[in-house]
């Protein structure tokens, strides 16, 4: 594949700025431009787009966004030799990357955006990537300041959000997912792809979030889910439990039967439980 830009190869960048990844931030770099190139362009077209990117690294993937023609990306990057290699791609790009070196974990990316259009587009460092999902899952208020997730993940956690009630693999990721997104998996990245290479297969995975999710308050939901889930193999009449309310009334208001398991229940069902949970614990209808 011809080179995307007139900048450095990657594997020079990170010998001059002695970038080998550390396994303490999750770092696992991509360095096949074909691969960068496949990601960015799985957000459809970045024309006007402002992308936010965590963890970058050594900007394989930033330089695959710009030469996309992303109008403005904002990289946010802990480890402060890739904010050297990343200041040279600001430098080819001018006015077009916004280097923000922090934690992505304390960061709200809000006040940087403008009217266009935001995605988030990453390969997330496996230490924190599925914390980081639920995050934006849970802004408030929704629908989000961004229109698309375009995500690398662990191919067990990819199967964990996009998983359907009956799977093993079912569970509170799943419904959180599903309530507020559309989500599937794009495709599939091998482990040689990566520098070091990790133990697992990755998958890049699509959020599109839902205009207007089953109305239920997002506390509530996250109270129903990890009580179920809490004791997956339970029936409701028992796992719901912790809860503190009356069970089987709760179960009945949400049109449930005792016996059912966590993994059995759509998110409607779940909704429909948080709504009974809001009820019960303020007297009024949700």
């Amino acid at each position: 594949m011809a080179p995307i830009d007139d900048l450095p190869p990657l594997r020079e960048v990170i010998r001059r700025h002695g970038l080998s990844a550390r396994k303490s931030l999750g770092q696992n770099f991509l360095l096949d431009l074909n691969l960068t190139t496949r990601i960015a362009r799985a957000g459809g077209s970045l024309d006007d787009v402002t992308v936010v990117e965590i963890g970058p690294g050594p900007g394989g993937l930033t330089r695959a966004l710009l030469a996309a023609g992303a109008r403005r990306v904002v990289a946010v990057e802990r480890d402060e030799r890739a904010v050297a290699a990343l200041a040279e791609v600001a430098g080819h790009y001018p006015g077009r990357l916004d280097i923000v070196e922090g934690d992505a974990m304390d960061f709200d990316p809000r006040p940087r955006l403008d009217a266009t259009p935001a995605r988030v587009i990453a390969n997330l460092p496996y230490n924190i990537a599925t914390a980081l999902l639920v995050r934006w899952l849970c802004v408030e208020p929704w629908p989000p300041w961004y229109d698309s997730l375009v995500l690398m993940f662990q191919r067990e956690v990819a199967e964990r959000i996009v998983a359907l009630p009956g799977s093993a693999t079912y569970g509170r990721l799943s419904v959180i997912a599903s309530w507020r997104c559309e989500a599937r998996i794009l495709f599939d990245v091998n482990p040689s792809a990566f520098v070091p290479p990790p133990k697992v297969t990755s998958s890049v995975v699509r959020l599109t979030p839902r205009m207007e999710p089953l109305a239920c308050d997002r506390r509530r939901l996250e109270l129903v889910t990890q009580a179920a889930f809490g004791q997956r193999r339970k029936m409701l009449r028992q796992s719901l439990k912790s809860l503190g309310a009356d069970t089987g009334r709760l179960i009945a208001a949400a049109g449930l039967a005792e016996t059912a398991r966590a993994e059995e229940i759509p998110v409607a069902g779940f909704v429909a439980l948080a709504q009974a949970l809001d009820e019960t614990t303020t007297g009024k209808p949700s």
